[in-house]
């Protein structure tokens, strides 16, 4: 690539910047300590804002809270009933936390999803902590953990009481963990990994576990050892995780079957046919068909959506298929940043090319790029039940991964390869904001025509400066304004709708969304299956 004069790069000064080889976060100004803070506790303001306006939220959850709240027992098996007749048809980690909650606050909306809200205040700090520590980059971090909050499915389900809100945290923290490992090459952080994956499968089952292959080959790539001691510490970690979700399994197992309750959804009470049927291939391979389940589910079952839902099949999911994750109510949910994380994973890997094995930025880029794609593909090929909000699962990834590629093209932006790079992602995220919006023309008109033109200009202003005629005409001062701006412009779509969706109410048998008119109600749609 040419590179640009000298003349035109930008001070190391600026606050932004990155070394060209990582070694550590240096001490944080006070600026970029009031920058987090302001991350997190906007987070959580928003996030808390009005949180009982989903009242109990999904009633098949809110009834084991209930229990929960009346019983220990209940809690510890995730009961439906406080006689403990039936479980969930999940294992009980989402429930430990609503009924523990309840337990010292008493059942009720706020203290059923007030701990969902901490969770995601959580993850944003973990997504920071990554981020951050990878690129060496506090608004890098900053940028990751903005990213992570406005996104519209995090948005929505860390406000509601299904069990994907902890999973997920978990999943970030597996990952948090796992990228500590690679750092020093430590079997402790890595067995960490392995007990949060272990407790994200007590969330959700298999679905907590998707990003394990991801974390197991970015450590077996990355991490500063011989792979003699790479094997034996994911042998360790998969020790941890064995242990941390087992306890769980060989605790139905050896409670008598008629002291607890039935593990709903399984056909012989066991909770590994729940794990490799029910709730694992049947519903991958689209075995399961939700309007016959084993047992009758209670009337009204909560089906969220987005404030952006305009439908594509029931709960907003269309077929098997690449398309799947950008169109209808998917594609508003998650995809607002998927194609510039997608082409930030391979510009990260082309620019970090040469570097050493053990590279912090490219074992982040791995971790987060290697979970969008995997995590991704198993989505695109589900043939049961997909519904929008399981994506939740991919939006760590997602921002993890926009963000990780806005700091490397940055840190190389005094070449023509970070100036194109920065003018792809700003163009690619405002593109497809545009294509989203104009799914949906009578919310906010004038938004997607903003986003777009300021997209166009940034793009046209980095690309002429990445040559050395345009160079001399465009102000080094002026490429960081550009591309500070391109990003803001990027991430303004996803911001919209996430915004609309904390303001907006999913009640029983209605899916909030924005209709073909600016800022109409709500649509009513018949929703009966998880």
């Amino acid at each position: 690539m040419t590179a640009i004069p000298a003349e035109a790069a930008l001070p190391d000064a600026n606050p932004i910047a990155t070394r060209p080889e990582p070694g550590g976060l240096p001490p944080a100004r006070l600026s970029e300590r009031a920058g987090l803070a302001a991350l997190l506790l906007g987070t959580a303001a928003a996030y808390l804002w009005h949180i009982t306006v989903n009242g109990m939220g999904n009633g098949f959850y809110a009834a084991a809270a209930w229990s929960g709240a009346r019983d220990w027992k209940a809690v510890l098996f995730g009961s439906l009933d406080p006689g403990n007749f039936i479980t969930v048809d999940k294992p009980p980690v989402s429930q430990w936390v609503m009924g523990v909650s309840g337990q010292l606050f008493g059942f009720g909306s706020a203290s059923m999803l007030v701990p969902q809200a901490l969770m995601a205040v959580a993850a944003v700090a973990l997504m920071y902590a990554m981020v951050a520590g990878a690129t060496t980059s506090r608004a890098a971090g900053l940028l990751a953990g903005a990213a992570l909050a406005a996104t519209p499915v995090v948005a929505l389900m860390f406000r509601f009481n299904n069990p994907d809100a902890v999973m997920v945290l978990l999943m970030t923290a597996g990952a948090y963990c796992t990228l500590r490992s690679a750092r020093q090459a430590s079997a402790r952080w890595l067995m960490l990994a392995g007990v949060a994956l272990g407790f994200a499968f007590l969330a959700k089952m298999l679905e907590g576990l998707m990003v394990l292959p991801a974390l197991a080959l970015t450590y077996l790539i990355v991490a500063p050892t011989s792979v003699r001691n790479r094997l034996l510490h994911l042998s360790a970690a998969a020790a941890a995780l064995v242990v941390s979700s087992g306890w769980y399994v060989l605790l139905t197992v050896l409670w008598p079957a008629t002291a607890r309750p039935y593990l709903a959804g399984s056909t012989d009470n066991t909770f590994m046919d729940l794990v490799l049927g029910y709730n694992g291939f049947a519903r991958f391979l689209g075995q399961n068909h939700h309007g016959g389940n084993r047992f009758a589910l209670p009337p009204g079952y909560e089906m969220p959506a987005s404030a952006g839902h305009t439908g594509g099949g029931f709960g907003g999911f269309s077929g098997p298929g690449p398309a799947r994750l950008f169109t209808g109510e998917i594609g508003f949910e998650i995809s607002w940043l998927l194609p510039a994380a997608l082409l930030a994973f391979a510009l990260v890997l082309v620019s970090r090319r040469g570097t050493p094995r053990t590279d912090p930025v490219r074992a982040a880029a791995l971790a987060f790029g290697l979970w969008l794609v995997v995590d991704g593909v198993a989505f695109t090929v589900m043939r049961g039940g997909m519904h929008a909000y399981y994506t939740l699962a991919i939006g760590p990834a997602v921002a993890g991964m926009f963000a990780i590629g806005v700091a490397e093209v940055w840190r190389r932006r005094s070449e023509a390869f970070g100036r194109v790079g920065a003018a792809a992602l700003v163009l690619t995220s405002g593109l497809w904001a545009f294509v989203l919006l104009n799914r949906n023309p009578g919310w906010l008109p004038p938004l997607r025509w903003t986003l777009v033109a300021i997209s166009l200009a940034v793009a046209l202003g980095l690309v002429a400066a990445a040559f050395p005629a345009g160079a001399r005409r465009v102000r080094a001062r002026a490429v960081s304004v550009l591309v500070a701006v391109g990003v803001l412009a990027g991430i303004g779509g996803s911001t919209a709708y996430a915004a609309a969706t904390l303001r907006r109410r999913t009640r029983a048998a209605v899916l909030p969304w924005a209709r073909h008119g600016p800022r109409r109600g709500i649509r009513r749609a018949t929703c009966a299956a998880r």
